[in-house]
């Protein structure tokens, strides 16, 4: 019996709901469209805080933390920016893992902030880390301002169209760089042979 290849996705806000977790539910969304994939969610903030800052790698939660990241083919990292830097929380977990955590793995970096002059915290301060840590290819990432990613009357956050694009893109370069599969399609082809039209 075969076991399905597992995408981690890692949420590295503090808060929730956040603009970030956002968009990590919108590629758990595109992903859920590929059956063949396995996808898990890992909370850096639900982590026992006092684990966590002492490192304590035997805390059965840690363990589990580090198994998911390990049993993974790619992981999806979404963070919150603040002073151009990514949050103290993905800090800490990251600095838990081996230098060699992310070997063989495909990671798609996504990053929320105030405005566009964060975008550049996901290239000079979160991409060297998880160069660091041996990932085998780091996707181009997704970065969006606070205004793409609107908060409904309801306290929902969600991208704008323009963000949904692009998380679209970036979804299918995780499939075709990480597993060698084709973009998912959420409707069936229509041959043209099929097409009706009047003038």
């Amino acid at each position: 019996m075969s076991v399905s290849p597992t995408v981690l996705l890692i949420a590295g806000s503090p808060s929730d709901p956040s603009r970030s977790a956002a968009l990590l539910d919108a590629v758990s969304l595109r992903l859920a469209l590929r059956g063949e994939l396995k996808v898990e969610r890992l909370n850096i903030r639900e982590l026992p805080a006092e684990a966590l800052l002492l490192a304590e790698w035997g805390h059965p939660a840690i363990v589990k933390a580090l198994a998911q990241v390990q049993r993974a083919r790619a992981i999806v990292v979404a963070t919150p920016v603040y002073k151009a830097a990514y949050s103290g929380v993905l800090k800490v977990f990251l600095d838990l893992l081996p230098q060699t955590a992310l070997k063989d793995k495909t990671v798609l970096p996504l990053a929320t902030g105030g405005s566009p002059h964060h975008m550049l915290a996901l290239d000079y301060a979160l991409r060297p880390v998880l160069q660091s840590l041996s990932a085998r290819h780091i996707l181009p990432g997704v970065y969006a301002t606070d205004a793409q990613i609107p908060r409904s009357t309801e306290g929902i956050y969600a991208p704008a169209a323009e963000i949904s694009t692009r998380l679209d893109e970036a979804v299918a370069t995780l499939l075709a760089e990480g597993f060698r599969l084709p973009p998912p399609t959420r409707f069936d082809p229509v041959l043209f042979s099929q097409v009706r039209c009047s003038v």
